[in-house]
């Protein structure tokens, strides 16, 4: 397992549209799913160690968002044939044992990944109603484990943020997790 971090927040950059099947049997576009005060896209896999400890959590505060009108969209980038456990089948089946309160996603070509440059799972991009980019942090200081005693929800707090007023905080601690596994070109 390889653990990257994610790059720096790179504030107003637009969200790369998207149309991609859902583990629901529709296809889904970024322009249906926007929130009217925020979007976030998240990168997660079924597989991810990183991504697993975390899901408790990320389904909570994707709850908790929606009520601020912030929509929350989860893809899966992985390359299926290597990782079979991120199969598209295990997605159907991962998302509904968890009641995922978002839409899960299939990139199967990674074109996504690539637009959004999504670099590990999870990966984190918040935006503002105008989808211009002001969160790439982690979820909380969590890891592979639970949080600290007492610790932040960085992404919620941020996210909140966000669609109160537009604009993330300034400082963001990057998220890490597993390296997205790439098709070999």
């Amino acid at each position: 397992m390889a653990a990257l971090e994610t790059p720096v927040c790179d504030f107003d950059l637009p969200a790369p549209a998207f149309d991609l099947p859902g583990v629901d049997g529709q296809r889904h576009s970024l322009q249906q799913l926007r929130g009217e005060n925020g979007t976030l896209v998240m990168f997660i896999c079924n597989h991810c160690p990183f991504v697993r400890s975390a899901i408790d959590r990320i389904i909570r505060d994707a709850r908790d968002l929606a009520s601020a009108g912030v929509n929350t969209i989860a893809i899966m980038s992985n390359d299926t044939e290597a990782y079979p456990a991120d199969s598209f089948d295990n997605m159907v089946a991962w998302s509904r044992e968890h009641e995922f309160p978002f839409p899960y996603l299939l990139d199967a070509d990674q074109s996504v990944a690539r637009a959004y440059g999504a670099v590990c799972t999870p990966d984190f991009f918040g935006y503002n109603a105008d989808l211009g980019l002001q969160y790439r942090g982690r979820l909380d200081d969590g890891r592979t484990g639970q949080p600290t005693a007492g610790a932040k929800r960085e992404l919620y707090e941020a996210m909140a943020a966000i669609a109160a007023t537009g604009r993330g905080p300034a400082q963001q601690v990057p998220s890490i997790g597993c390296s997205l596994k790439w098709r070999d070109s």
